[in-house]
């Protein structure tokens, strides 16, 4: 014979204060468990979308980011004649040499200056980037001090609408448009002529080269050639796995924080469980000794205290992930700790995160409810039923 569960959520509702005040706990919890992961997450999301797995990355050897690399012309002529790399539609080899910098601008309103990537574009930049459209204004002329920036830019930084004039590198530089990029890190870049910027910066040295491959699998031959030539110091990485590297170090750092801030919360909300479950014991003696009387046994007793506590706890566990998922109408900037430049990004809500914070909330349940569970069970029948 077992105590239905019915019996369990029908004692929550007697107790509404303190089961809503527990769960209130818990689902505060959650929430800061969830919204860790959702940052970690939403960040990684946004620096793995940028890369394109058919694409491939060359930088200097030994070089984390394309800002610390430097390919020298000869270098660059030679990594670009490689047989793998697809030919457009144009008739040209999807290949763009580009330089990254990182400069400093005033954000709008604050005027709190922060580090922004300028990337030096060439004629196949674009095409090579099917996730990034124009969506105001028009790409910059070739040979021109002109620039175009993304969504995120130009609403976080002035300068940077449509009109507006840019100085850095000793030039003004004037915005002629706005480019969208979906959820990638392309959206917090300022493109401009590679060859322009180059001479500006007095930078004779690309900081990557990118190509397309004509078959994803010729990634292998490719790596091997390009690392293995005795004229070349460079390597290739696949452009998915490069950006992915760039999102590592941050989004390890974003789940030790979570960590360590929800193991703080929830061994208080653990402790509030507790406390409310061994009240509820208390409260309850007369009805335990008399379910005992009624023959149930000592682990029906048991199960029936601790789904008390687990119910509760999933509850919290619910209400806390329905709040987080709010999150992600938000976009917040970083610094990318690879780049040292500032990066927009928005909360990512996955269904690895949903699982997970319920798992998290129902351990939380049991590991509060088991010890008055426990207590629960092992009450004598006689000294039970003789408590008022």
């Amino acid at each position: 014979m077992k105590i239905p569960l019915s019996y369990s959520f029908r004692n929550l509702l007697t107790r509404r204060l303190t089961t809503t005040l527990t769960a209130s706990g818990m689902a505060l919890v959650v929430f800061v468990f969830a919204t860790i992961l959702m940052l970690a997450a939403g960040l990684r999301k946004t620096l793995v979308d940028t890369g394109s797995y058919d694409n491939v990355i060359v930088i200097r050897r030994a070089s984390t980011t394309e800002v610390q690399s430097g390919i020298d012309r000869y270098q660059a002529s030679i990594a670009e004649t490689q047989p793998e790399i697809a030919i457009g539609q144009n008739g040209r080899k999807l290949v763009a040499k580009e330089m990254v910098v990182i400069i400093n601008l005033p954000k709008r309103g604050s005027e709190k200056p922060s580090n922004v990537t300028i990337r030096g574009i060439g004629e196949q930049s674009l095409l090579l980037r099917p996730q990034v459209e124009l969506v105001n204004g028009r790409m910059p002329k070739p040979g021109s001090s002109e620039v175009i920036t993304g969504e995120n830019i130009t609403k976080r930084f002035r300068g940077c609408g449509i009109g507006e004039k840019l100085r850095f590198a000793m030039r003004d530089w004037t915005v002629v448009g706005i480019f969208r990029a979906g959820s990638t890190g392309f959206n917090s870049e300022i493109w401009g002529d590679v060859d322009q910027l180059m001479q500006s910066f007095r930078r004779p040295v690309y900081s990557s080269i990118t190509f397309k491959l004509r078959d994803a699998s010729y990634f292998g031959i490719l790596k091997e050639r390009i690392e293995g030539d005795p004229r070349l110091t460079l390597e290739a990485r696949r452009e998915i796995q490069y950006y992915a590297d760039q999102s590592e170090m941050m989004t390890k750092f974003l789940r030790i924080l979570g960590m360590s801030l929800t193991i703080i919360f929830s061994i208080g909300a653990m402790i509030g469980a507790t406390i409310t479950m061994y009240a509820a014991v208390a409260n309850r003696t007369s009805e335990i000794g008399t379910l005992r009387a009624l023959g149930f046994q000592r682990r029906n007793i048991l199960f029936a205290f601790l789904a008390e506590s687990m119910l509760m706890s999933i509850i919290g566990g619910f209400i806390g992930l329905f709040f987080a998922s709010f999150m992600q109408l938000f976009t917040i900037s970083t610094v990318n700790w690879q780049t040292f430049s500032e990066l927009a990004f928005s909360f990512t809500l996955t269904s690895e995160i949903v699982y997970k914070s319920l798992i998290f909330s129902v351990i939380m349940g049991f590991l509060g409810g088991v010890f008055p569970a426990f207590r629960a069970s092992k009450m004598n029948i006689v000294d039970a039923l003789s408590t008022r």
